[in-house]
C-alpha cells in the first residue's frame, strides 16, 4: 500500500530541522520532476496579476488549491503556502502588487510535506520575480503578520498524510456512545491581536485550536467547545472574556449549520460545569479545585523575544572566495539600512522577535541559495543558548532589496 494511502503516517517532521537543507536532496529531485517545467497552482490567471488572498495545501509533492470558504482552516499534519497580494496603490495604480508568501508547518506535518512547502515557497517567489517577502511560519507561534491575514484560524487535527479527514455529517451519528468521537476546540483570542505593529483585520480576532480531549487541555481563562456524537457543549471559563464567549458561540452556529445536535452552555463553576469535567475524565481532587490551567497550543510571536539581549547584524558574503558568516553589529551597536550592503546577504536578529534575511540585489547565487539555511543555522545555534527552550520557533522572514516590508523597516531602523 502506498504510504499516503490508508491510516498511515510518515515520520513527522522535526520543526527544529532545517527543511532547507533538503535542498538538492532525494527530496529535491522528486518536487522537480514533480513540478516539470511549470506548476499549474502559480499559472491560473490570477496569481501575480490579481490582488487576493492565495492558499495551497501540500498534498503528495503536489501544490493543491485550498477553497475560499475553508481560508483560515489548517490541520496540524500538513504544509501550507499562503500568498496575501496587496494593491500597493489601489486609487493611483492598483495593477502594481505587493507580496508576502507564508509557508506554514503544521505541527505534525512530515519531513516531506515540509521540504516541499519550502522548495515550493522559493519557487513561487522566483515566479513573482522574486518580489515578495517570504516567511517561515510554525504553527505553535505564527507571526503578526500571519495572524493579521485571518479573522479566525482554525487548527484542527489530523492532515493529508495520515490519511485521517474531519467529516461533516448532515444526519446524526449511527455509533453507539461508547464508540461516539469526542472532539474539543479550545477558543482563545488572537496572542498578537492587539499589536500595533501587525493589527488583526478586527480587533475580535481568534483562534480555534483542537486539542486532546482531556481534562487536563482545559483552561479557566478560554471557551472550550465538547463535541460528543449529536451533542455540543459549550464549557465557559471562569476567567475567560465576553469576546471569546461571543465567538465561540459563532462557531458553534456554524457547527450546526453543517450537523444538527443539541447545545448546552455550562459555565465552569456550575453543576453543568463539573460534568464537562468528569466526561473528559475529570472527577478527582485535582480537577475539582477550581483551578484549570493548560499552556495555549497557539502563542504569540512576540512571546519569542529576547528583548533584553538587543539585536545583532550579521553578513554572508562570499567576497573572500568562499561563504563566510560574521557579525556586523553587536547588542547595544546602532543598526540602520546604512549598515547593509546591495552585494550581500545579512541576517538581522530583532531580539529574538524575529529573524530577517536581507538579500541585496548584488548577492551571488551562493548568497542567496544560502539565506534560509543560514538563518536557521542561526537559530538552532541560539536554540542551544536559550534557557528557555523555544528559540527554534521565532519567526524568520527574507526581504529583498528595494522591495522591503514596513515590518523589516521598524525592525532596523528602531532607535
Amino acid at each position: 500500500m502506498a504510504p499516503h494511502n490508508g491510516l498511515v503516517h510518515l515520520k513527522e517532521y522535526d520543526i527544529k530541522d532545517s527543511n532547507i537543507e533538503l535542498i538538492g536532496s532525494d527530496l529535491d529531485h522528486k518536487v522537480k520532476y514533480a513540478s516539470a517545467a511549470t506548476e499549474p497552482a502559480w499559472n491560473d490567471g490570477r496569481v501575480g496579476v490579481t490582488p487576493g488572498l492565495f492558499v495551497w495545501r501540500i498534498e503528495d509533492f503536489s501544490v493543491v488549491p485550498v477553497p475560499p470558504s475553508a481560508h483560515g482552516q489548517f490541520y496540524s499534519g500538513d504544509s501550507y503556502i499562503i500568498l496575501s497580494s496587496q494593491a500597493l496603490s489601489p486609487k493611483t495604480d492598483p495593477t502594481k502588487l505587493t507580496h508576502a508568501i507564508h509557508f506554514l508547518l503544521g505541527a505534525h506535518t512530515t519531513q516531506d510535506e515540509a521540504g516541499t512547502a519550502a522548495y515550493k515557497t522559493v519557487e513561487l517567489d522566483a515566479f513573482l520575480r522574486g518580489a515578495a517577502v517570504q516567511h517561515r511560519e510554525l504553527q505553535a507561534r505564527p507571526s503578526p503578520s500571519f495572524l493579521a491575514l485571518f479573522p479566525r484560524l482554525t487548527f484542527l487535527r489530523g492532515g493529508v498524510a495520515s490519511g485521517f479527514r474531519h467529516v461533516v455529517e448532515t444526519s446524526p451519528p449511527t455509533t453507539t456512545p461508547e464508540d461516539e468521537v469526542t472532539t474539543l476546540l479550545r477558543v482563545f483570542k488572537h496572542p498578537s491581536s492587539s499589536s500595533a505593529a501587525a493589527p488583526a483585520p478586527n480587533d475580535g480576532g481568534v483562534i480555534v485550536c483542537e486539542v486532546e480531549p482531556t481534562w487536563r487541555s482545559l483552561d479557566e481563562g478560554d471557551v472550550f467547545i465538547l463535541e460528543r456524537g449529536a451533542k455540543i457543549w459549550v464549557w465557559q471559563g471562569g476567567r475567560c472574556s465576553p469576546m471569546e464567549r461571543a465567538k465561540a458561540a459563532q462557531v458553534v452556529h456554524e457547527m450546526r449549520l453543517a450537523k444538527r445536535g443539541d447545545v448546552e452552555v455550562v459555565a465552569q463553576g456550575e453543576a453543568g460545569g463539573r460534568a464537562v469535567v468528569r466526561m473528559l475524565g475529570g472527577g478527582g481532587a485535582e480537577s475539582e479545585s477550581g483551578v484549570l490551567r493548560a499552556e495555549r497550543p497557539v502563542v504569540g510571536a512576540q512571546g519569542v523575544g529576547r528583548e533584553t539581549e538587543g539585536r545583532r547584524l550579521f553578513r554572508l558574503s562570499d567576497e573572500s572566495g568562499r561563504l563566510e558568516f560574521g557579525l556586523v553589529r553587536d547588542v547595544g551597536e546602532g543598526i540602520s539600512m546604512r549598515d547593509l550592503d546591495g552585494d550581500d546577504v545579512f541576517v538581522l536578529d530583532d531580539a529574538g522577535k524575529t529573524i530577517w534575511v536581507w538579500e541585496g540585489q548584488g548577492a551571488s547565487k551562493a548568497e542567496k541559495a544560502m539565506w534560509l539555511k543560514v538563518a536557521q543555522a542561526y537559530v538552532r545555534k541560539v536554540q542551544g543558548e536559550d534557557e528557555s527552550g523555544e528559540a527554534y520557533l521565532t519567526p524568520i522572514a527574507k526581504v529583498r532589496e528595494g522591495c522591503e516590508s514596513a515590518a523589516f523597516l521598524r525592525a532596523i531602523e528602531v532607535a
